[in-house]
């Protein structure tokens, strides 16, 4: 058969590279150049490698196109030559590595006045890269000589692609000791000190964006990296330079001292998040959500504390009164006062401090009452989730957690139950809210958080670190108010969570916690059964349908005698109806009835033996 035959034909690019005058914007016009490129066709890569055609191509993604080009092909050259270049052949990756001159081509983007193309930036970002993992000794060697590469980068990071090309350094560099050399380099040029200072008000927004960006994924890589090579003799440089106190502190002056501007504040605090993350494994007892927001398995450097401690306050007067927002209009009206991403940030700052559970924060922010600002704020703004669910990784943590110091209470419990009156604000809530909607009005917002907090105290007073203090406390209260508690843990809480938890659809079979419940299906028999058989069909028609029905190549040889059809996935459908036991004893009975099975030790009939066809069977059959 015409399959059979190896009927390859020349690639166009090998005519053309055939013809003497060929130029490089004639090949790059052929849609199959990468893929020659990356074949290695010999005759194309000579070409490319060509001193003239290199320069060429290191310009076209270091230098503006013509501006009177048509818009959608300007960059069409620049992009194919950033795929040649970077398109990872030895032979391109030589030239292009150990050829000073070129290299010198591609460095002089950086001396670009900012803001940089950030097409043409990213090309750039993109080959550096490419060749720091690829010829690695050589392109160091070349930027370390350059005493104004690390200024010039620093210049650009308001590009991404600069930002890039940084984390590319510190990353995509093997062997070890070649690593640690450039560590060291970075740290000897102050890389961390000089991105902490664009951390500012005095900065546009995209600087200190990248900037803060920047050093959260050093923070990561570096805690990575040092996790997974800890036979290394010489700590990371620039992890040790980020989670000292100076640093902290610079960065928090930043932020705080002078003017004070939201980006900045946001951007400050997710480099203080990223220092503060750490690994919290399963507590009982704690909220399903907590642990979500910790999950790796660091420990909290106490320089990081230290240098945070005394900005507490400050923390704690932007929660009172952020940077000032115009009113703006939600589904649910005017909103005069938005709470702010500042505000935000800060919560999300507290929670992770009370993570840490250490003694000092704790009593500072007891001090400050900083928690029962945040439940003030808890129930101001009762439509934003992101915020109630900062308090609850709060409470969370305040309940998990044991008595750090070896007294005999948790300082943040008593305040907790006895300065912010927690149980009373809980209550009171959820009255108010039953009013609104005893009244015909709509549910508030944070119910569902607030019924998740109710949850955590129950269950940490039945099985905690801190239960014989939270039962302490709840036998204190008022008795009115104690009785209102018992009445909503026994009644109210308990009814909110068997509603919350009942069955959609029964036929899911995800039973809730009430085993007494038996809810009838959602949906009827019948349409249950169509839906089913629905999905069957569909579920037949995969990808690989005609793989799995029909004849193989081989069938087609010439040995007539052993044709044999391929039946796989369509012959034996899976199609069960276990789910619908009311009619599945009907459906059986019916294909009994209707399908004949096929008993092997029954003598064969002879098909073509002439006899007398009877249609009393079918008539039957069709009248009942």
């Amino acid at each position: 058969m015409f399959w059979k035959f190896d009927l390859n034909t020349t690639s166009h690019v090998d005519k053309l590279l055939d013809k003497e005058d060929v130029t490089l914007h004639e090949l790059m016009d052929e849609d199959d150049i990468l893929q020659e490129c990356k074949a290695q066709n010999r005759k194309l890569l000579d070409f490319i490698c060509q001193q003239q055609c290199m320069e060429d191509l290191v310009n076209l993604i270091t230098h503006e196109p013509p501006m009177d080009m048509e818009e959608k092909v300007r960059f069409k050259y620049p992009n194919t030559a950033c795929e040649l270049l970077t398109s990872d052949v030895p032979q391109i990756n030589d030239k292009l590595g150990g050829d000073e001159t070129l290299l010198n081509i591609l460095y002089d983007f950086l001396d670009h006045e900012p803001p940089l193309n950030p097409l043409l930036a990213s090309f750039f970002s993109k080959t550096i890269g490419n060749l720091i993992a690829r010829k690695t000794e050589q392109v160091i060697a070349f930027l370390r000589r350059k005493d104004k590469f690390i200024s010039l980068v620093l210049k650009h990071i308001d590009t991404s692609a600069m930002m890039d090309l940084l984390l590319r350094l510190i990353s995509c560099v093997e062997p070890a000791p070649l690593r640690q050399e450039v560590l060291n380099w970075l740290n000897e040029a102050k890389v961390i000190q000089r991105l902490v200072e664009l951390i500012h008000s005095s900065q546009d927004e995209d600087r200190q964006s990248n900037a803060s960006q920047t050093l959260c994924d050093i923070i990561r890589l570096s805690r990575d990296q040092s996790n997974q090579l800890q036979d290394i003799p010489e700590p990371d440089p620039l992890l040790t330079a980020l989670e000292s106190q100076e640093c902290v502190e610079q960065l928090l002056k930043n932020m705080f001292d002078g003017d004070q501007a939201e980006n900045c504040i946001v951007n400050g605090t997710q480099i203080l998040l990223t220092l503060l993350e750490t690994r919290r494994s399963g507590v009982e007892g704690l909220m399903d959500s907590f642990s979500q927001g910790f999950e790796r398995s660091y420990t909290v450097n106490s320089s990081i504390l230290h240098g945070i401690e005394p900005r507490l306050k400050d923390f704690h007067q932007l929660l009172l009164s952020p940077p000032k927002k115009t009113s703006i209009l939600t589904t649910i009206g005017v909103l005069e006062e938005p709470l702010g991403n500042a505000r935000l940030h800060g919560a999300r700052l507290i929670a992770a401090l009370l993570h840490t559970n250490t003694p000092s924060i704790n009593r500072e922010l007891c001090r400050l009452n900083t928690m029962d600002l945040l439940l003030d704020l808890f129930f101001a703004y009762t439509w934003n989730n992101f915020l109630h669910f900062q308090v609850e990784l709060c409470i969370g943590a305040i309940l998990s957690h044991s008595t750090p110091d070896s007294r005999p209470e948790n300082i943040m419990v008593t305040h907790l139950f006895q300065k912010c009156c927690l149980v009373q604000r809980i209550l009171d809530a959820w009255e108010t809210n039953d009013k609104i909607q005893a009244e015909g009005g709509m549910r508030r917002g944070n119910m569902g958080h607030l019924t998740r907090i109710a949850n955590a105290v129950v269950q940490n007073m039945e099985k905690g670190p801190v239960q014989t203090q939270i039962r302490e406390f709840i036998k204190e209260l008022p008795e009115d108010c104690r009785g209102r508690w018992e009445s909503f843990v026994e009644e109210t809480l308990t009814e909110t969570n068997r509603r919350n938890t009942v069955d959609l659809v029964s036929t899911h079979h995800l039973h809730s916690s009430s085993e007494d419940e038996d809810i009838e299906s959602a949906f009827p028999n019948e349409l249950s059964l169509q839906q089913a058989f629905s999905e069957y069909q569909i579920q037949q028609m995969t990808a690989n349908f005609v793989d799995q029905f029909g004849f193989n190549d081989e069938e087609f040889a010439d040995q007539d005698d052993n044709i044999k059809i391929v039946l796989q996935g369509s012959a034996e459908p899976d199609f069960c109806l276990t789910v619908f036991q009311p009619n599945a004893s009907l459906f059986e009975a019916c294909c009994n009835e209707r399908i004949q099975q096929f008993d092997d030790n029954e003598e064969e009939e002879d098909i073509w033996e002439e006899k007398e066809i009877s249609y009393a069977t079918q008539v039957k059959s069709r009248t009942r």
